[in-house]
């Protein structure tokens, strides 16, 4: 067993056979996809852009689909990482009762894990925001390089969400196609600032938490309250809550155990050698 993933978290998973595990972008850092926040819960880079800036300025649109046609193929090729195998093998063992994840990289469900709840939705969709056209990012990812072929060799940084550090370009001219069935707004099928989550993902995630007798946080510092909602409601009702996180959590005041540790390490001992 690693030093970190020290006995008391291991005490609080065997002690808490019903857990509801949340899941933030702590548990992806491994696979190569940055993370948003620094050790004191600060944005360590510009903030992502807002749904009313997205569905209200053309402008801000181009940005948008400029850099993530960028930023994709990165994270389209990131693989699951130890944190993600250890929670799949906690599920096959019948330790956990929903895994509800903040992360919109699908790498949960690479790894193995059937019991997720996708809370911010799935960076790999497109929808229309007037029918109910659907594509995969990927399909797009075509369409916008045959729209755009001189983009194609830029590169850049990413964020957690695919959006590639491009600045100081003019975006004027970047071509976004529209929905093929109405014509209308094309949008990741993923939460964005500023827009609500759906209110049946919320109602689900907290029907988990009741049944659930323990809440584990990972990689998460819980700064947005989609996900702090969860530690407050876990909090109200008793429940005891652990935490592994490189920094602060909103939530740091509830805890009844904190790891500040990386989550593969602090979840190595459940996989083979750990």
């Amino acid at each position: 067993m690693s030093e970190v993933a020290s006995s008391p978290l291991r005490d609080f998973v065997e002690r808490h056979p019903r857990l509801l595990v949340l899941t933030g972008a702590g548990c992806s850092t491994g696979s190569g996809i940055p993370d948003y926040r620094d050790r004191e819960g600060q944005w360590k880079r510009a903030e992502p852009l807002r749904y009313q800036a997205f569905v209200g300025d053309a402008l801000a649109r181009q940005r948008y689909w400029a850099r993530s046609l960028i930023g994709w193929p990165r994270l389209k090729a990131a693989q699951p990482n130890g944190a993600h195998r250890a929670l799949a093998e906690l599920e096959r063992r019948g330790g956990l009762s929903l895994l509800l994840t903040q992360n919109v990289d699908g790498l949960h469900q690479a790894a193995g894990s059937q019991r997720v709840l996708d809370l911010h939705g799935r960076i790999d969709a497109v929808r229309c925001l007037a029918c109910t056209h659907r594509q995969s990012r990927q399909q797009l990812q075509a369409e916008l390089l045959a729209l755009n072929p001189d983009w194609a060799a830029l590169d850049a940084a990413t964020a957690p969400d695919g959006d590639a550090d491009l600045d100081g370009l003019d975006f004027s001219s970047f071509r976004v196609p529209p929905c093929p069935d109405c014509g209308a707004l094309l949008k990741p099928y993923v939460v964005f600032f500023g827009e609500n989550l759906p209110v049946a993902r919320v109602e689900a995630a907290l029907r988990a938490l009741a049944a659930a007798d323990a809440l584990l946080v990972l990689g998460s510092s819980l700064m947005v309250y989609s996900g702090y909602r969860y530690a407050q409601a876990a909090a109200e009702q008793g429940k005891p809550i652990a935490a592994v996180n490189l920094g602060l959590t909103r939530a740091d005041p509830l805890l009844s155990l904190k790891l500040e540790a990386d989550c593969a390490d602090a979840l190595s001992w459940l996989l083979p050698g750990g």
